[in-house]
């Protein structure tokens, strides 16, 4: 599809009622017109702003729904759904706590219009969830553990060199691993499986995965209280960032898949 005719099949994206939800058209509206590139000669140029104005509304949209549907939990559940839905994140299940805590901060607190105090209540069931869900995720890890990973792991670019890496690790610094991991984004969601399959002390997992969850969640919690609706508008300030962030994170996945089958290769070499 040629530039002019990529713009044409997006030119519906200025109705409110298609690109966000009803109760806030204007805002819609606002962040297309800001949006949408000026008329330029080169194709290439056209073709490359609608793929970004696409990724813009592709991410706006899943963020939309999750937003639709965390809120729908909180109405239902209150603060247990904040258990419920930390410990899904934390068995490795993409449900980001970047959503889930500060929603809780505002939909739970402030429109409550609760004290301040129960952010440290939202800091701790933020933590107890994402214990609940890491307890599930080190099991996994420690019962099926390291003889499936030796026999199937090179079909998901794991060497028998990484493992080795990770039962040192993890026996020289699981206790720092585990509670500084827990306050970096993505990395917090998968560590709880690799410490299971190092077979990590379970009481000093759980007591460090909790601490370090804590002053997450109550950060998030934090944010979301103090911002409020403008949530939505900070939201459609950073947006345009994320496709150079996904682009540089896609480039730096293909070189770590790149590194992996160079290993995997060798690894396949010394044992012929």
């Amino acid at each position: 599809m040629n530039g002019v005719a990529t713009l044409k099949a997006i030119e519906g994206w200025g109705d409110p009622a298609f690109c966000a939800p009803q109760e806030r058209p204007a805002a819609c509206t606002k962040f297309i017109s800001n949006h949408t590139p000026a008329p330029r000669l080169g194709a290439s140029t056209i073709e490359l702003e609608a793929f970004q104005i696409l990724g813009i509304a592709i991410i706006q949209t899943v963020e939309d729904g999750l937003l639709e549907f965390i809120t729908e939990v909180y109405d239902f559940m209150g603060w247990a759904g904040v258990v419920v839905m930390m410990a899904i994140e934390s068995a490795a299940i993409p449900l980001p706590s970047e959503i889930i805590m500060p929603l809780a901060g505002w939909k739970l607190i402030l429109e409550r219009e609760s004290s301040a105090w129960f952010l440290i209540l939202a800091g701790f069931y933020g933590a107890l969830g994402n214990l609940l869900g890491s307890l599930v995720a080190y099991y996994v890890g420690a019962k099926g553990g390291r003889p499936i990973l030796e026999r199937y792991g090179r079909y998901v670019l794991i060497t028998r060199k990484d493992l080795d890496r990770a039962d040192g690790w993890f026996e020289k610094r699981g206790e720092l691993t585990v509670f500084a991991t827990r306050l970096l984004p993505v990395v917090r969601t998968f560590i709880s499986v690799p410490a299971g399959i190092s077979r990590m002390n379970i009481w000093k997992f759980s007591i460090y995965t909790f601490l370090g969850a804590f002053p997450w969640s109550l950060g998030l919690a934090y944010g979301g209280y103090k911002l409020g609706e403008n949530w939505e508008d900070m939201r459609a300030v950073l947006r345009p960032f994320d496709i150079p962030i996904i682009l540089i994170v896609v480039a730096l996945v293909a070189w770590y898949i790149r590194h992996k089958l160079k290993e995997l290769k060798s690894e396949a070499a010394a044992d012929a």
